[in-house]
């Protein structure tokens, strides 16, 4: 999932290197609409979003930006039409069998976040094996959320605490936040620094809902497709432009 792309390869000299996010998360929308506006099928607007994606993780890697968390399927996205649902979970798969040679030899550590149980027993398999591949790289931590429900990701982590207290194995006044972090699908990763929403829509869409409590907030009218290095950089650019108080003044 790493693009051969050969602009903008270093970071951009008005960009400060010491003030970049460390983890990005990103809602990829406007695959469908920008489909429609060239006269194509939503499909084709699905492929050359995967393509915009192979982009971004490269960019990452070449930038020193150590995390990307991207926004892939949620669990209402199941309301899409069966042929739309089932052209993604076939180019899911797709991908990560295609792509996970250049993402052990690129070092990308991949992980799978959202309620896995529901796929396919051929998109799971494909998960597991590229999570066990690559889960000793050390390079940009890639999470792609598939099936993913912040709100859904909430009730789990309460369930799974609230099995630990009817076990005895903790009391019910050690919950705290920490422990409830620890208890998230993104356990293995830092809260997002920026969160960045392509094509204009003004929400967060039941994405990382706890972990983007403080994370700055970049909205473009670019759609997914066209999202490439040139408004990355404007993103990152925004970014560093903000203060970022965590509630301080």
């Amino acid at each position: 999932m790493i693009s051969k792309t050969t602009s903008l390869i270093e970071l951009p000299a008005d960009l400060d290197c010491t003030q970049l996010p460390q983890h990005v998360a990103a809602i990829m929308d406007g695959n469908g609409r920008w489909a429609k506006q060239r006269g194509f099928p939503r499909m084709m607007g699905h492929k050359r979003g995967a393509d915009a994606l192979r982009d971004l993780l490269r960019c990452c890697k070449d930038w020193g930006i150590g995390a990307l968390t991207v926004y892939a399927f949620s669990t209402e996205n199941w309301g899409r039409s069966m042929e739309e649902v089932d052209f993604l979970m076939t180019l899911f798969e797709h991908l990560f069998q295609l792509e996970l040679a250049e993402m052990v030899a690129e070092q990308v550590k991949l992980e799978v976040v959202g309620d896995l149980e529901n796929l396919s027993p051929s998109l799971y398999e494909a998960i597991d094996r590229a999570r066990t591949a690559t889960q000793h790289n050390q390079g940009v931590r890639f999470t792609v959320a598939i099936n993913y429900g912040g709100r859904q990701e909430i009730v789990r982590a309460c369930q799974m605490i609230a099995t630990q207290v009817q076990q005895g194995l903790i009391k019910a006044t050690e919950i705290d936040e920490k422990l409830l972090s620890q208890h998230l699908d993104t356990a293995h990763l830092p809260d997002p620094d920026l969160l960045i929403r392509t094509s204009g829509e003004m929400r967060i869409s039941n994405f990382l809902l706890w972990q983007l409590a403080y994370a700055e907030i970049y909205v473009t009218d670019t759609l997914w497709p066209d999202f490439d290095r040139r408004a990355f950089h404007q993103a990152l650019l925004n970014y560093q432009q903000r203060h970022r108080r965590f509630g301080k003044v």
